[in-house]
């Protein structure tokens, strides 16, 4: 399934969104999560007009290193103008994060940060260390995802999948992310290859973005092999999204 057959009808509307998402159904009968552009709220920090085309951008990217981490994203005419449509997965979130008491992260948990619940509950915010959560977040930084929650990672069967990348692609440094659990880890020979795609693309995976957004998609690559790890937050700007989950 790579696109949707037939035209898109809308079905419902999902309101907590940000921006003007909807649950859309094709004439086979199979659901996607179309954005037009024309629901998109202008951000200060992102060109108008190119969220969507980040959705399927996004796509084009975890299909060519063959990651598999974003379910099938296109570009289509729907019922409220051009926009993303991506098939809907029927899943919720993973469980592999999550807020834990203190005494029960053990080895298989990765600490991101301490907190205190409302009722004065000391919680670590952590994710397992998972190596499908690994590639997951491979990608966040080479996608320089700026919006990684954890309800944005859902559980399909043995897969974990990201989903909302509208805010990925930037030509500035924008990576925000709660999966900071392997920063400043040496990346395996497997991951430098990856990267190393990467570094080496010569064309544009998709259209609607800048060649510059594109370059710099090259240069992060560039920059990772040379470090050779999974980068440190950087300063000046928020490490982790909100709300974290």
């Amino acid at each position: 399934m790579t696109a949707p057959a037939g035209d898109l009808r809308l079905v419902g509307r999902l309101l907590d969104a940000s921006n003007g998402t909807f649950l859309a159904e094709d004439s086979a009968g199979t659901r996607w999560i179309y954005k037009p552009v024309a629901g998109e709220t202008p951000l200060w920090d992102f060109p108008e007009e190119t969220l969507g085309r980040r959705e399927v951008a996004a796509y084009a990217l975890s299909e060519a290193l063959g990651l598999g981490v974003v379910p099938p994203t296109v570009w289509c005419e729907g019922p409220l103008g051009e926009g993303s449509a991506q098939l809907f997965i029927d899943a919720g979130p993973t469980d592999a994060i999550d807020l834990v008491p203190p005494e029960d992260v053990t080895h298989e948990w990765l600490p991101i940060l301490s907190a205190v619940t409302d009722d004065d509950r000391p919680v670590i915010l952590a994710h397992r260390d998972d190596a499908r959560l690994r590639s997951v977040a491979l990608f966040d930084v080479l996608a320089n995802n700026a919006d990684r929650k954890a309800s944005h990672l859902l559980a399909a069967g043995n897969r974990i999948l990201g989903v909302d990348h509208g805010l990925t692609l930037h030509a500035e440094p924008k990576l925000r992310t709660i999966l900071w659990g392997w920063a400043g880890d040496p990346l395996t020979d497997g991951e430098l290859s990856l990267v190393g795609l990467v570094a080496d693309l010569a064309d544009p995976l998709a259209p609607g973005l800048t060649d510059g957004e594109w370059q710099a998609l090259g240069s992060r690559a560039r920059a990772v092999l040379a470090s050779g790890v999974f980068p440190l937050p950087g300063g000046g700007r928020p490490a982790i999204p909100w709300p974290p989950l």
